[in-house]
Order: structure tokens, then C-alpha cells, then sequence
């Protein structure tokens, strides 16, 4: 039997008995090393490390820390509140203050699992307590969180800009326009779901004079940090991985002007950069190991020519990617989908002439979707295991979410100006 194809096996196998997917990806790659005759083992180690040792990848812990350093420095607490005045009174206050903070916060963090975990944290047990229900607390937690991955600095867009060689920059810009759209589609369907059950707005008084300004002042200085790193990337200040560290910097400055910034906290933070850094370039490392694979044997040639020569609308072919990564994103993570899919996906993508920057912001939708869906939703485990949340019930209360975010992915893929608007204004 081919190599490839013995490779290929192992790693649907071993996903599917539910091996780490590094571990999975890894004994793929080893196996087709081991295989193939006359090919050297010592190629599959540099390919390991040559896939970590990227430029643009550098941005990645720095962004996973500015997330840690946000949620532990007083920063979330402050958008917080802000979020509170701006949309509490809206039927639905918390959920939609919910919401908001995703949109917001997106905009800091730059990881998604790190806005769930904050939100399920800080805002689930408070909407509990005002008579929501568990699951509808957990879904609207998770999914809000998917608008990080859209807004910048998304570690989604540094991923793929440094896979498909596209610009981390233009991505960020790009991120705005579905980042917004699904903002506002959530909390309308969030509004229209409260009014039916009876969610009660958090507040029903009127603004005290001088009340928004002084929450806007308190959370004046987090919302300069997405001005900074975006004006800082387009006027060629710094690049998007200098930025990161730009924004580090920014984030413990801001922890020690509000006096939250203590050793204990500071330690913490790194603790937890350091984890999630780690298990993303495990599976970075892993995925480049199977891309050299895939490249040797031609595979992602082939598929682009058979793709070109069976499909001859581009519409078409978005449709079946559309349906392909919803597909696979609910067996697959998506970080370590993107690494093995994107040099497929990408160069057919640009054979029926879909500009680049549109069907990247499709394909990470379609990750950030599967993020929320079983069995292997990510931001659905994570918030269930801190709500106590069962998965049945999520799935169940998720599903006109689902609908919505259909809804949303095809207006993103079948409409540029969504996408391509900003990016064409300011570049």
C-alpha cells in the first residue's frame, strides 16, 4: 500500500479513538517516513522544527499572553461595565452585555478560548442568578466568543496569513466587517429568544448624568489598544508580531496604572501563555511535518486539478468547501484543520480567481463554527466544563444559533463588500 495513503489512515484513526491531534498528525507523518524507502528519518524532525520557526508565528504567544494579562489586570472587568451601561437595559441586559464584551474584548484578547473561559467565569454564574438558563447562558457565552477569531488581532489570522502568505494585515482589516455582522445578528436573536422567556433587562432607569462618561473614561485606555495595534501594523511602526509584544507591554502597563498588577497575577499570566503557546506549536510542528508529506506526493495538485476540471463555477466550489470544513470542523480542531488544509485549499481557491483575502475570512468562519459543534467543539468544551453545562443540553439550545451562523457564513462568502469593504478603504 502507498505510503501516503497508510499515512492518511493512521491519522483518520487516530482522531477518531480520540488521540491528542498532534499525537495523531505526528504518527501519521512518522509512518510515511518510516515506509518509504531511501527517505532520510531526519527530514521528518527538521520539518517539525522548521514548521515553529516562522516569523509571523511570533506573534502567537505574545497575543495568547496579551489575552492572560487582560482577563488578570482589572482590564475585562472594566470593558465590563461599560458593556453593562451600553446594552443593559436591551431585553436580555446580561446576555446581551454578554455579547458585547465578546465584541469588545475580541478586539484585546485575540484568543477565543481565553474570551469564553472569561465570560463563562465572570458572567454565567451572575445570569444564573437572574433566571437564565444554564445552557442558554453557556451557548450565548461560546458563541459570542467566536467573534474573536474575526476581530483583530486574531491568532486565527496570524496562523493562516503565515501559512497561505497572504497579509497578517489586510486579514486584521478584513476581520471587522463579519466580526460586526455576527454582533449584531447574535444579539438580535439573543433579543428576540429573552423577549419569548421573559429575560428581563438588567436596568431599567435612566442614565444618571455623567454616568457613561465616567465608564467610558475607565475603559478609555483598553479601547486604544486595537487603535495601536492596527494603526501601528498599517503605517509600518511594527510589524504584526512586534505588535504583539506592543500590546503585552500596553496590557501590564494598564495593570500596574490600575494597581491589579501584582507577582502572583504576573506569574499566573505567563503560566498560562506559556500552556496555550505550547499546545498550539505542538500542533503547528506537527501539521508542517504532514504538509512536507502532502506536498511530495502531489496531493494538494491533484485535488486542485480535479477540483477545476469537475466544478466549473466558483460558486460551486465555495458552496462544497462551505460544506466539506462545516463537515470535518466537527471531527477536527480547527487550528491544527488550518495547517492541513489551507496549502490545499488556498492556491484552488485562487485557480477560480476568489481573491485571497475573502476566502480566508470564509475558511476561519467555518473554523470558528466548528468550534461550537460536537463532538469535538472546543469552545463548547471549555464553556460546558466551567458552567457544569451537559452537552446535550448545549447542542439542544444551540440549534437556532446554528441556523444564525449558517446564515452569517454565507453572507460572508457570497458577499465581498462584508469583507473586503474596509480592506479596499484603507489600503
Amino acid at each position: 500500500m502507498n505510503p501516503a495513503v497508510v499515512s492518511v489512515i493512521t491519522l483518520l484513526v487516530c482522531l477518531a479513538i480520540k488521540v491528542p491531534v498532534f499525537v495523531a498528525i505526528l504518527a501519521g507523518s512518522l509512518l510515511y517516513f518510516v515506509l518509504t524507502p531511501g527517505l532520510p528519518s531526519l527530514i521528518f524532525a527538521q520539518r517539525i522544527t522548521s514548521g515553529i520557526e516562522s516569523i509571523p508565528l511570533l506573534a502567537v504567544p505574545f497575543f495568547v499572553g496579551l489575552g492572560a494579562f487582560m482577563n488578570h489586570t482589572g482590564v475585562s472587568q472594566r470593558v465590563l461595565d461599560f458593556c453593562t451601561l451600553i446594552v443593559g437595559r436591551m431585553t436580555g441586559g446580561l446576555a446581551q452585555v454578554n455579547v458585547m464584551l465578546s465584541m469588545l474584548m475580541g478586539g484585546m484578547s485575540g484568543s477565543a478560548l481565553a474570551d469564553a473561559a472569561m465570560s463563562a467565569k465572570i458572567l454565567v454564574p451572575e445570569m444564573e442568578r437572574k433566571g437564565y438558563t444554564k445552557e442558554f447562558s453557556s451557548v450565548v457565552t461560546a458563541s459570542s466568543a467566536m467573534i474573536t477569531p474575526l476581530i483583530p488581532p486574531s491568532i486565527g489570522m496570524i496562523l493562516y496569513g503565515s501559512i497561505a502568505n497572504v497579509s497578517i494585515a489586510r486579514l486584521f482589516i478584513a476581520g471587522i466587517g463579519p466580526g460586526i455582522l455576527l454582533c449584531i445578528a447574535l444579539m438580535i436573536l439573543v433579543r428576540l429568544i429573552s423577549k419569548k422567556r421573559d429575560y428581563k433587562p438588567i436596568r431599567t432607569e435612566p442614565l444618571v448624568k455623567g454616568e457613561l462618561w465616567s465608564a467610558s473614561k475607565k475603559a478609555f485606555l483598553p479601547f486604544c489598544l486595537p487603535v495601536v495595534i492596527i494603526g501601528g501594523i498599517r503605517f509600518g511602526v511594527f510589524t504584526p508580531s512586534e505588535a504583539g509584544s506592543v500590546a503585552v507591554v500596553y496590557a501590564i502597563v494598564l495593570g500596574l496604572l490600575y494597581r491589579e498588577m501584582t507577582l502572583e497575577k504576573f506569574f499566573i499570566s505567563i503560566k498560562e501563555t506559556v500552556l496555550s503557546t505550547a499546545g498550539i506549536m505542538l500542533i503547528v510542528g506537527a501539521a508542517s511535518s504532514l504538509a512536507w508529506v502532502l506536498t511530495r506526493e502531489q496531493i494538494p495538485q491533484a485535488i486542485t486539478q480535479i477540483i477545476v476540471n469537475s466544478i466549473d463555477s466558483k460558486y460551486v466550489f465555495l458552496i462544497a468547501v462551505n460544506i466539506f470544513l462545516l463537515t470535518i470542523g466537527m471531527f477536527i480542531e480547527g487550528n491544527a484543520l488550518m495547517l492541513i488544509l489551507v496549502p490545499i485549499l488556498a492556491p484552488v481557491a485562487q485557480a477560480y480567481g476568489i481573491n485571497e483575502i475573502q476566502f480566508a475570512m470564509t475558511f476561519i468562519f467555518n473554523m470558528s463554527i466548528g468550534a461550537i459543534t460536537p463532538p469535538v467543539g472546543t469552545l463548547m468544551f471549555i464553556t460546558c466544563s466551567i458552567t457544569k453545562c451537559q452537552t446535550k443540553g448545549f447542542i439542544k439550545e444551540a440549534l437556532p444559533f446554528y441556523i444564525l451562523l449558517l446564515t452569517c457564513l454565507m453572507l460572508i462568502t457570497f458577499v465581498p463588500f462584508i469583507t473586503l469593504g474596509l480592506v479596499n478603504l484603507v489600503f
